[in-house]
């Protein structure tokens, strides 16, 4: 007799990730698809549609393929706010421009701001115009490439992509609609027609919906290419990391989710709107909630370049060697804006530093300082949310890299918070499972995913991390000017076709 079954199905910015879960919250099966990023050119971050949906159908046949398992609903998410440009027929017109680590629309959020007013931005948005902004880079595709604008008439994102090749249903969620500043009115939860019409004119925007909501159903077409019953019910997703607090149960108010991935998000449920210039305020993933937000550009993206850049030893090694540097990295400092700075200080043109350097640190010493790194990110983030308003009482890890414990250890240690530790962390492709579960069965996340462990701060450490957060924050104001001056470079590099500049690898990896 097959296994009554849900599959939830995540597109990240390293890789693809499935997973088929029971009812009752065990994980029958998983697998994931490695994929690479696209960089034309220093500050874009693109990757071709045709690979989120090819992943989606290999990862369905190889969980489907030895035949005990049976699907009865489909849940999705994805990387994002992304944006992906069609016709009408829903061809894709060029490749994706990915989130806030794509920091193409410098000029256009400037002139945004001149015609709307930051103020109304925020207040109407809930969010400022950053490079986290989708509507920005529609903005930018007008611009600059407006004969293809011109043929422009979808917008999708990986979740919303995957649903319409499952279902053909043209839908969008609510809460990533609320990431295409300055499109949405965050108080409406509704397009806001008058500057969607100035911004992009020709585009029909998406029906909306909640995340959790049946979207439509699997096609006959979809059933055939996927392995899947044809019939069975898609919900409309949204976008992983929201999806990932879904998945840990982040979604009281007081939570803070951390997600330790790619990049490290951050999402904090509040109970009345909040708005900060400098983090992102938007409608949750289910309805009547609201958050206030954040993110590092760059986290295990990081940790994987230092690991290629030592010849690709395991990480358990390379975590063995951090172990031993020992709190301070032996007297290292490091700045993680590698891909420039999502929040708090919405920098595109910051830069990565490692301050402190002798001929005498190890491989040990860089990568725990790439991990404290983080660590000071996030406690930056942290006190930012809080100076706004927020009520932090529960912060709640989840994603790749709570594996191992040091680095959540070296989180907790330098922000002073317990973190909960759930028995699942696989993340975003669960929570897809699990909204995707609702739709067929009486199912909570409590139930499906209880907390493993808690991870207590060292309080000892507590006064050496607080010396080094305060040079941490002194060391970027510091050296803003010639981080800035090197970004220049690096643009002129590429301008003049120097070698020097190319930026074209795809170093988005996902690692404790």
């Amino acid at each position: 007799m097959k296994v009554a079954t849900v599959l939830g199905v995540d597109i990240g910015t390293s890789s693809s990730k499935g997973v088929l879960v029971d009812a009752e919250g065990r994980v029958v099966r998983s697998a994931s698809r490695s994929h690479e990023v696209s960089r034309p050119r220093p500050g874009w971050v693109e990757m071709d549609a045709d690979i989120w949906w090819q992943e989606f159908v290999s990862l369905s046949r190889e969980l489907l393929a030895p035949g005990d398992a049976e699907v009865v609903a489909v849940g999705v998410s994805g990387m994002g706010p992304c944006v992906l440009l069609t016709d009408d027929a829903n061809v894709p017109l060029r490749p994706a421009i990915l989130y806030g680590v794509d920091t193409r629309s410098t000029a256009q959020i400037a002139r945004l701001n001149d015609r709307f007013g930051p103020e109304e931005i925020l207040r109407r948005c809930g969010s400022a115009l950053s490079s986290q902004a989708a509507g920005a880079k529609v903005a930018w595709v007008a611009e600059n490439e407006p004969e293809l604008f011109g043929r422009a008439r979808r917008l999708f994102m990986p979740s919303s992509w995957l649903v319409v090749q499952l279902t053909d249903r043209y839908v969008l969620d609510q809460h990533s609609a609320s990431q295409c500043t300055p499109l949405y009115d965050t108080e409406d939860q509704d397009w806001y027609a008058p500057w969607a019409a100035q911004v992009a004119p020709d585009l029909v925007l998406p029906p909306l919906s909640w995340p959790g909501e049946v979207a439509g159903v699997v096609t006959e077409r979809a059933a055939t290419e996927a392995g899947l019953p044809a019939g069975i019910p898609v919900i409309t997703g949204t976008i992983d990391a929201w999806a990932e607090a879904i998945s840990v149960g982040a979604q009281g108010v007081g939570d803070l989710m951390l997600m330790y991935g790619t990049t490290m998000f951050l999402v904090h449920t509040v109970a009345a709107p909040l708005t900060n210039p400098s983090l992102w305020g938007t409608v949750g993933a289910l309805p009547g909630t609201r958050n206030l937000a954040g993110g590092l550009a760059t986290s295990g993206a990081i940790t994987s370049w230092l690991r290629e850049l030592f010849g690709s030893p395991d990480y358990p090694e390379l975590l063995r060697l951090a172990e031993s540097s020992g709190p301070g990295a032996g007297g290292l400092l490091m700045l993680p804006y590698f891909a420039g700075e999502r929040t708090p200080i919405l920098d595109p043109e910051a830069r990565g530093i490692l301050a402190g350097l002798t001929v005498s640190h190890t491989r040990g010493d860089l990568y725990r300082a790439a991990l404290e790194a983080t660590g000071l990110g996030v406690r930056h983030n942290i006190e930012t949310i809080e100076a706004s308003g927020g009520d932090i009482r529960r912060v709640v890890a989840v994603g790749g890299g709570t594996q191992g414990g040091l680095w959540t250890q070296i989180v907790s240690d330098v922000t002073g918070r317990d973190q909960v530790i759930p028995s699942q962390t696989i993340g975003a492709s669960y929570g897809a499972a699990f909204l995707a579960a609702r739709t067929r069965w009486d199912v909570s996340i409590e139930t499906w995913n209880p907390v493993k462990e808690i991870r207590t701060p060292r309080r000892e450490l507590a006064a050496d991390y607080d010396e080094l957060y305060g040079l941490y924050r002194e060391l970027y104001t510091s050296s803003k000017r010639v981080a800035h001056a090197l970004a220049a470079r690096q643009v002129r590099l590429l301008a003049t076709g120097s070698p020097e500049a190319s930026d074209n690898r795809g170093t988005e990896g996902v690692a404790p």
